[in-house]
């Protein structure tokens, strides 16, 4: 398992992004590009990652806008 935390991780994938946002699903496929334990180990780290977005403040989400399609929004560092 990755000497990281979970905001750590996230930070990590939405930083690497273009954009400096990311979908959901986006953060799930850079942590499980970036550290194969998750792509092995699927057990509960969604629900841990999906946690620390909506519970910590350094987190903020925003809309897809205007005529973009697709499920949820964008996820940011909150400047």
């Amino acid at each position: 398992k990755p000497d990281y935390s979970y905001a750590s991780m996230i930070c990590q994938a939405i930083f690497s992004s273009s954009g400096k946002k990311s979908t959901l699903a986006e953060i799930y496929e850079w942590i499980c590009t970036t550290y194969p334990f998750f792509k092995r180990n699927q057990q509960g780290w969604k629900n841990s990652i999906r946690h620390n977005l909506s519970l910590n403040a350094a987190f903020v989400r925003a809309s897809r806008g205007e005529g973009v399609t697709g499920k949820g929004g964008y996820w940011m560092v909150d400047p």
